[in-house]
């Protein structure tokens, strides 16, 4: 891999002082200022050089960068436009990046032609943003994220798991979804007061053999009473009790268990009989 021109704290540090810039909290803004974190990212992401990869949140470029030595194009998106002449002086010379000062959403919802998505994002959007590309951009195969470790952890959580819920299970349905590395506080500037980590996502290769918007409906419907026996959350949909044991009993499903303990392969043969 080629040694990215890394982005460290005092030139990240000069560059914001010299625009006026300084993060915004209300954007979730932790701009990264650790080489070795963003050398730890590109290689979780696997980045070769056949790859276009979508980067969302590009904060002060320090992770744009990197992904630039090695990527064959990247596409870097930020909503902020304090930072375009930020990025657009960091990145001068670099003539394999397409920056977009742009909503994460509107890319995402469009065909960028890229095949990996690598992004620092902050925990009001992370959990949303990953089931969106997994949901609407299938062109996306890997999706690597560095987000705060409570909306990782929900991602990538199991069966019986504490944080185990609803969006692990869409999450699961579409990948193999794993934390592939912790990040220091003081990886960040500003130092965020939250811990981090590194979320990889696999996309399958084939989705089980089911009704997306069933899936869905079901998995939604189980976690909106998460603490209640699935045969409550079912007979809303089937009209009673009865029928609800019944079709759970016939997915395979214990009518007495609750929704934190049923895996995707569960949800999915539910929601074929529905």
């Amino acid at each position: 891999m080629t040694e990215a021109p890394l982005l460290g704290a005092r030139r990240l540090r000069e560059l914001c002082e010299r625009h006026g810039i300084r993060p915004q909290r209300s954007l979730g803004q932790n701009f990264v200022i650790d080489p070795n974190t963003i050398r730890k990212v590109v290689d979780r992401a696997d980045v070769r050089a056949s790859d276009v990869v979508l980067e969302i949140g590009a904060g002060a470029g320090s992770l744009t960068l990197a992904l630039a030595a090695t990527a064959r194009r990247v596409i870097a998106v930020e909503i902020d436009r304090r930072l375009v002449p930020l990025l657009k002086e960091l990145l001068a010379g670099v003539d394999n990046v397409e920056f977009r000062n742009e909503d994460a959403s509107e890319v995402v919802a469009a065909d960028t032609g890229a095949n990996k998505l690598v992004a620092n994002l902050p925990y009001n959007m992370a959990v949303t943003l990953v089931l969106a590309v997994l949901q609407s951009a299938p062109r996306i195969t890997s999706l690597t994220v560095m987000t705060q470790r409570e909306a990782g952890e929900r991602l990538a959580a199991m069966p019986g798991s504490k944080v185990y819920g609803g969006s692990s299970v869409l999450a699961q349905f579409f990948a193999d979804v794993a934390v592939t590395g912790r990040v220091s506080r003081k990886a960040f500037w500003p130092i965020p007061n939250v811990d981090s980590v590194i979320v990889s996502c696999r996309r399958h290769e084939e989705l089980p053999d089911v009704d997306v918007n069933s899936f869905f409906g079901v998995v939604h419907a189980a976690f909106g009473q998460r603490r209640k026996m699935l045969r409550n959350s079912v007979a809303a949909k089937t009209g009673d009790a009865r029928s609800a044991t019944e079709l759970l009993e016939r997915a395979g499903i214990d009518p007495a268990t609750r929704a934190e303990d049923v895996g995707v392969e569960g949800y999915v043969s539910l929601a074929r009989l529905l």
